[in-house]
């Protein structure tokens, strides 16, 4: 009943989206939207934190299984409901539209927008690397000065690319998307090949292996270093919301969810090691930018500049990802009247959600131009975990509600997979409000914030 309610509000005459990604692109979308800027910054906060290699590899470890399993659990959903939106249509059809709504107004307002305008300006700073004006410009306004202009220039005019690159056809951006990943595995590849090929071993190799922590300090320290590698995993799901645009979708999207996730794992896994094998884990550990130090150690100061470009590719393709993948959930909002109802249009020659595109890109814009970003996304971070436990949790939800709906794809391990992501998850969303009251409380308000937008599109759709 509920599918066949929310169908009848589109309109007849409107073009829909097309299916024109193949697996290929799937896997690609898969792996470009979760390595970014993490894997090049994050292993000096773990090794930090934990400072034996075993550790530091163990939790690399469980936080891409842990990965995997939400994948996995996703991965059936996926199959089952084939529709653009992804994880917003998973929760309409599971809970209702109340809490798909506030999945997608979290969504758009900050977490994925804040996401886009993060990993943009990260772009930008490396970009300065070769313009270093960019960092020194400032625009003045008299009263306001907003500092470090030109690297936000330079991460819009990113956004504001990519933006244009998917108006004008997902099988366009799908070949940018392929590009790009292709293009960082290979810059990643590459650092792991240096490092062991042309390396002088580190006098401490891997050494201690499993050192001197003992129960609860280990718990303790184990769990703050699983916040940062979850966040480098972040972003395992982005292609469920193309699922109407992929060709055999049932089989192709639970395939790529699976095979990009893994080899994500390996690719993360692999990297540290090759930190770890041209540096001891103490310079790891206090390393500022841990992969340009590692290749420096090789190349002297001509691997700062290997390292940029490595990671310049590698955010741009991630911004791609992100914006082409999270503008069909706004979309998927405006279809059901739950959002601003020309988000819902699909351009008649190109067949892409357009207008959805380009309301994120400028959303996304203004949050780089106000900085106001990374705060926002540190505020709300704890609420992708909750939604992401929920999400999780709508598998056995569903195998009760349907049990005898058409399932191309199983989850391996159920119920044990999915039940330990959410135990995780839930563990993860605690340990947050906890250790982190205020920023939690200030995100738990942005959540909220969509209660009376809710209400407002709800009565808007009703007549």
């Amino acid at each position: 009943m509920g599918t066949e309610r929310h169908e009848s509000t589109q309109v007849s005459t409107q073009p829909n989206l097309a299916q024109r990604l193949g697996l290929p692109t799937a896997i690609a979308v898969v792996i470009g939207s979760v390595i970014g800027s993490g894997i090049f910054l994050v292993p000096q906060k773990i090794a930090f934190t934990l400072g034996d290699a075993g550790w530091i590899l163990a939790v690399w470890i469980f936080g891409g299984l842990l990965s995997l399993a939400g994948a996995l659990t996703n991965a059936e959903i996926a199959g089952m409901i084939p529709a653009a939106g992804g994880q917003y249509v998973y929760f309409r059809e599971i809970y209702g539209d109340f809490p798909a709504f506030l999945y997608g107004w979290t969504t758009f307002s900050v977490y994925q927008t804040g996401s886009i305008a993060a990993i943009a300006v990260a772009f930008g700073k490396y970009l300065g690397f070769f313009f270093p004006g960019l960092e020194r410009m400032e625009l003045n306004l008299g009263l306001f000065v907003l500092p470090e202009f030109g690297v936000k220039l330079a991460a819009i005019s990113a956004i504001l690319f990519v933006m244009t690159v998917n108006y004008f056809g997902v099988q366009f951006g799908g070949f940018v998307q392929r590009l790009f990943t292709a293009l960082k595995v290979l810059a990643i590849a590459g650092i792991v090949f240096v490092c062991f090929a042309f390396g002088n071993r580190a006098g401490d190799l891997y050494t201690p292996f499993f050192g001197h922590f003992q129960g609860n300090s280990l718990l303790s320290a184990f769990g703050i270093a699983l916040v940062s590698v979850l966040w480098a995993y972040d972003g395992w799901n982005s292609v469920t919301y193309l699922a109407g645009e992929v060709k055999d979708a049932q089989r192709n999207i639970p395939i790529a969810l699976v095979a990009g996730t893994v080899s994500v794992i390996v690719i993360y896994v692999l990297a540290n090691l090759a930190y770890m094998f041209v540096l001891p884990i103490a310079s790891v550990a206090h390393s500022r930018l841990v992969a340009a130090d590692a290749v420096s150690r090789i190349f002297g100061s001509n691997g700062a500049a290997l390292i940029a470009i490595a990671v310049m590719i590698s955010t741009f393709g991630t911004v791609n990802a992100t914006s082409m993948t999270t503008a069909r959930v706004y979309f998927a909002m405006a279809k059901d009247r739950l959002f601003f109802r020309g988000i819902a249009r699909v351009h008649p020659k190109y067949n892409t959600p357009h207008i959805s595109l380009v309301v994120q890109g400028i959303w996304a814009s203004i949050l780089t131009l106000t900085g106001t970003y990374d705060q926002l996304f540190t505020y709300v971070i704890f609420a992708s975990w909750l939604f992401y436990a929920l999400g999780t949790f709508g598998i056995f939800v569903l195998r009760k509600k349907r049990p005898d709906a058409p399932r191309p794809y199983r989850t391996v391990g159920y119920p044990l997979v999915p039940l330990a992501f959410v135990i995780v998850a839930v563990w993860f969303v605690c340990n947050t409000v906890i250790t982190d009251p205020r920023d939690s409380l200030f995100g738990l308000g942005l959540v909220l914030l969509g209660v009376p937008a809710y209400v407002h599109w709800k009565r808007v759709g009703s007549r």
